[in-house]
C-alpha cells in the first residue's frame, strides 16, 4: 500500500471546483462563534463538493486568518453568504426549494442513519451555537430534526465532528 500521489488524487483547480456540479446541500451556520469550526466545516463542504455556507447572526466571515488556519482555502472555492440572522436565510431557502433540517437533539428528531433523502434532493442543514446550538426558535420553521446517534455518557460532538459526521452521511448515497 503507498499513499496517492497529488495527481493521482485528481483535486480540482480553483476554477474547475467552481464550474462542477455541486452536491445540492448548503449548510447554515447559527451563530458559530468559532473561527476555527467555520473554517473546519468549509473544509469539508469543499471536500463533499457541497453548493454553500450560509453564515448567520454573530458567526464570522472570512477573510480572516483564524477562519483559513483550518479552511486551508476552501473560503475560496466554496459559495458563502452571510444573513443577519438564521431566519432570513431559512427563508431564502425555502423560497428556492430547499428541505431545512436542523441537527438538534429534540422531540421528533430522526436519527441520521435512519433519514430516507434521496439524490436529488435540495437540503439546507443546520448547525447551531458550540454551547445552546440550533436556536430554539429556529425549530419549528425547519422541516425537521436530525439527530445523530451518541452511545456514551456525553451526548454532543463538536460541531465541526458534527459537520463531517452528517455531510458524509447525506452524500454518500449520492456518490
Amino acid at each position: 500500500m503507498q499513499k496517492k500521489s497529488m495527481h493521482e488524487l485528481g483535486r480540482k483547480s480553483i476554477d474547475d471546483f467552481r464550474e462542477a456540479t455541486k452536491t445540492p446541500i448548503i449548510i447554515v451556520l447559527d451563530n458559530v462563534r468559532s473561527m476555527h469550526n467555520v473554517g473546519s466545516v468549509f473544509r469539508t463542504a469543499d471536500a463533499f463538493l457541497l453548493e454553500a455556507v450560509y453564515l448567520c447572526g454573530f458567526t464570522p466571515v472570512p477573510p480572516h486568518r483564524d477562519i483559513h488556519k483550518t479552511a486551508l482555502g476552501a473560503t475560496e472555492t466554496v459559495a458563502w453568504k452571510y444573513y443577519p440572522t438564521t431566519g432570513e436565510a431559512i427563508e431564502a431557502l425555502k423560497l428556492s426549494g430547499y428541505g431545512i433540517y436542523a441537527v438538534e437533539q429534540a422531540t421528533g428528531s430522526f436519527l441520521l442513519n435512519q433519514q430516507g433523502f434521496g439524490p436529488g434532493d435540495k437540503l439546507a442543514v443546520i448547525f447551531g451555537n458550540e454551547v445552546t446550538g440550533v436556536d430554539a426558535g429556529i425549530l419549528p420553521i425547519c422541516d425537521g430534526c436530525i439527530e445523530i446517534p451518541q452511545l456514551g455518557m456525553k451526548h454532543s460532538l463538536n460541531i465541526s465532528v458534527a459537520a463531517g459526521i452528517v455531510l458524509w452521511e447525506l452524500v454518500r448515497e449520492r456518490l
